[in-house]
């Protein structure tokens, strides 16, 4: 029997909003969050790049825990975690550690705050778990309409977390951190007080051998697949590139242009529109009209167009240069992202669907990683533009990796529906 009461579909959501509206608050006040600490680019990577590896790490394992011994005490479990992470975060960018002798030189201060992004990063399955919630209390036809609410809850949650981020950073600039945290308290209390258990003891499974946890493993399977090989890789160094210079991005406008907390919020409020209205409305329609493999190579072309925009701002345009620069961005990203998932779905045979659409999210996660500490290391050695040009290169790689993906029959005779 399925649970669908509306408090079951209600916990979902929130979990689902909790979980990208901490990131999308925190991550694009990290140069101010650390301003007393460091503003070199190389830590900021590294912290950004932190919670990718942790979730990279282990999301696979939280995701047999669910199968094994339920959803709700996993994701209040993974609930619990965000709010010790963001909590810990909050405090510790509020403390006045200069006041603190011990402290001096901000060793402690950045070991905490990188205790923090790891508690956060291990604890974020929480959004593979409530999509196995949707699952478990949807029929098979009504499915597509219950996984509707990630791509809404997402979409909200990139848009919200800017810009509430941006409005209480104007009073103080720890304040979005602790809001942060107290929407993560407040998406623990609705799990435990309202979200039942709905992965019957019936249906529930061993769990699975030590070796079939490791997201190594994973990838080392997708990538012997010749099928998919060049679109996997081309998907892996897409992230890499596409996170590793947004990365740097605030700490760019915050140094080059003097910007403060409320534009640099804007610019990602200004991402989060657009993405939100590109894959949740226009997708459909654009695969229909020009296929995916033609939108990918569109979508990377956007990307490289607002990379290369963003150098080229002035003090004099910076405002009006930088949005136009992160709405192309955000549009091409909202094509490439599930255009080339769809490319590499539609190559594979049914029964290799799961696997290496899994392994699609840890080449993510770890392209997440990878980009960000190389991005802040380029910023400070190189100059503060060359992780654009170095991302215009990598994905200029991709490009190549994705035209030389298809042969001209699989061209076409590309499917135009999704």
């Amino acid at each position: 029997m399925r649970l669908s009461r509306p408090s079951t579909s209600l916990c979902a959501f929130v979990t689902l909003l909790n979980d990208r509206l901490g990131e999308s608050i925190v991550f694009p006040l990290l140069p101010y969050l650390l301003a007393s600490f460091t503003s070199n680019g190389r830590t900021l990577g590294l912290l950004a790049g932190s919670y990718a590896i942790a979730q990279f790490a282990f999301t696979p394992l939280i995701g047999a825990l669910s199968d094994r011994y339920g959803r709700r005490p996993v994701i209040a479990a993974c609930v619990a975690g965000s709010v010790l992470g963001l909590g810990l975060f909050a405090i510790t960018v509020s403390i006045n550690w200069q006041a603190l002798p011990w402290a001096a030189g901000g060793t402690i201060p950045l070991a905490l705050l990188f205790t923090a992004r790891l508690i956060d990063g291990v604890s974020g399955g929480t959004a593979a778990t409530a999509g196995a919630v949707l699952a478990d209390i949807s029929s098979p036809e009504n499915r597509a309409k219950a996984f509707g609410l990630i791509g809404v809850a997402f979409g909200l949650g990139f848009i919200l977390g800017p810009a509430f981020g941006g409005l209480l950073a104007g009073i103080n600039v720890t304040l979005p951190v602790w809001a942060a945290t107290g929407f993560a308290l407040l998406n623990l209390g609705l799990v435990l007080g309202l979200l039942p258990e709905t992965h019957p003891p019936e249906a529930r499974r061993a769990l699975p051998r030590k070796r079939d946890l490791n997201p190594l493993s994973a990838l080392q399977r997708v990538f012997s697949n010749p099928q998919v090989r060049r679109l996997c890789a081309a998907f892996f160094l897409f992230f890499l590139a596409f996170n590793g210079f947004t990365a740097v991005l605030v700490l760019y406008f915050k140094q080059a242009f003097n910007w403060g907390p409320g534009l640099a919020t804007t610019a990602f409020l200004v991402v989060g529109v657009v993405a939100t209205v590109v894959q949740g409305g226009l997708i459909g329609p654009l695969v229909q009209r020009f296929g995916e493999w033609r939108l990918t190579l569109a979508g990377l072309g956007f990307v490289i167009a607002g990379c290369l925009l963003i150098p080229l701002a002035t003090l004099d345009n910076a405002p009006r240069v930088v949005f136009s620069a992160v709405a192309i961005l955000a549009l091409g990203t909202g094509l490439v992202t599930p255009c080339l998932r769809a490319l590499v779905s539609r190559r594979l045979d049914t029964d290799g669907q799961g696997a290496a659409l899994g392994s699609l999210q840890g080449l993510q996660s770890l392209g997440s990683f990878i980009g960000p500490p190389l991005a802040g290391l380029a910023y400070d050695l190189l100059g503060q533009r060359s992780p654009f040009w170095l991302g215009i290169v990598v994905l200029g790689g991709v490009a190549v990796l994705v035209a030389g993906g298809l042969n001209s029959g699989n061209q076409n005779t590309e499917s135009r529906a999704i």
